[in-house]
């Protein structure tokens, strides 16, 4: 869960055009692509650009596809942008109650390092990254972690959401955590000893408070906070190596 710096809309703004014009590239046929650039090569030589070469082709096939594709331009989607995100960090946006305990209890930055587990975790994730939280997502199966990260690289979110596929008894944070949200779901099928060694590894990583799944049933999940900008604990240990059972579904934005 390393720190993101804020990223500017300038270049979330790139990144989404880069998005879109290889998304295109890959919907359409081989062929169709030859003929966009039968279509740059003539407007390059039209414009009397003799030097032309690889790169200035492909950077002339691109500005086409985005002719084609009518991307709007870098003002007109900021303001698009601005409002979404204001949209995306009201908790009702992801069916998530404001009077409820998730919406009370996390406040970033300050708790800014949250680990989230168990079934539903993809509405309490996108809530959260989207407020500006370091998100880790945990699960001991495939399809939730896809559907997470998913939504997160639809809404721009995906640089803050990392996800890994394990069990909460074997999985331990790298870093103090912020807040921990929970629901049952996570400790389904964990014998009583497994249960005491997930909790023990998360109290390695500073969760100083945790609010009982019947004090919290409005957001159905359990909540424990912490300062977060305590130091780290001595007993709080890193993720054990990824493995054929429980691998990273992150994808890192470049």
């Amino acid at each position: 869960m390393t720190q993101h710096s804020p990223r500017s809309l300038k270049y979330e703004y790139q990144l989404y055009v880069e998005n879109e014009i290889e998304n295109y590239k890959e919907s359409v046929s081989r062929s169709a692509i030859l003929k966009i650039g039968d279509e740059a090569a003539a407007a390059l030589r039209a414009g009397e650009q003799f030097a032309m070469d690889e790169i200035l082709l492909w950077a002339e096939v691109d500005r086409i596809i985005r002719k084609r594709l009518r991307i709007p331009a870098y003002d007109t989607w900021r303001k698009k942008r601005i409002k979404l995100l204001a949209e995306y960090r009201r908790p009702e946006h992801w069916g998530i109650p404001a009077d409820g305990m998730l919406a009370r209890e996390i406040h970033p930055p300050a708790e800014s390092k949250v680990l989230v587990a168990g079934g539903e975790i993809d509405r309490t994730a996108l809530y959260l990254a989207a407020n500006g939280c370091d998100v880790t997502a945990v699960d001991r199966e495939v399809i939730p972690l896809e559907r997470v990260m998913n939504a997160a690289h639809a809404a721009g979110l995906g640089d803050r959401i990392q996800s890994y596929v394990a069990d909460i008894s074997d999985w331990s944070p790298d870093v103090p955590l912020g807040a921990l949200v929970c629901t049952p779901d996570a400790f389904v099928g964990l014998s009583l000893e497994e249960r005491g060694r997930a909790f023990e590894l998360l109290q390695g990583a500073r969760l100083e408070r945790l609010f009982g799944a019947s004090a919290v049933s409005q957001s159905r999940s359990c909540v424990a906070s912490t300062k977060a900008g305590q130091s780290r604990s001595k007993t709080s240990r890193a993720p054990p190596r990824a493995s054929s059972r429980e691998r990273s579904l992150a994808d890192p934005v470049s």
